[in-house]
């Protein structure tokens, strides 16, 4: 979780809003998500902002959720602290890497 002072208050945040959203808290985290979008390759990283095409200004990733069909993208305004998280389809020649892969 970006800018937490530390693991306690990373983890209350990102349960926090995973309660909000309805997604689903694993042991297993996202940090890098690849997908393709109206052809076009993109990528965002927790911690990092999304690609200028999602209109989200400097937003850093918050955190991304992996639900049933699809990856719930969050920022600050994008399903952290107010508004939808972005929603990225499972059928989107998606891949996630994990924390525990990097």
């Amino acid at each position: 979780m970006p800018a937490a002072k530390d693991d306690i208050k990373a983890e209350q945040v990102y349960s926090a809003i995973a309660k909000s959203l309805k997604a689903p808290i694993t042991e297993k985290r996202i940090w890098k998500l690849q997908w393709r979008d109206r052809e076009i390759d993109m990528e965002c990283e927790v911690g990092k902002p999304l690609p200028s095409s999602y209109q989200t200004r400097k937003e850093l990733v918050m955190a991304i959720f992996e639900c049933e069909n699809f990856y719930k993208i969050c920022t600050l305004t994008h399903g952290g602290i107010k508004g939808e998280p972005i929603l990225v389809s499972k059928n989107s020649l998606s891949s996630a890497t994990y924390f525990s892969d990097n």
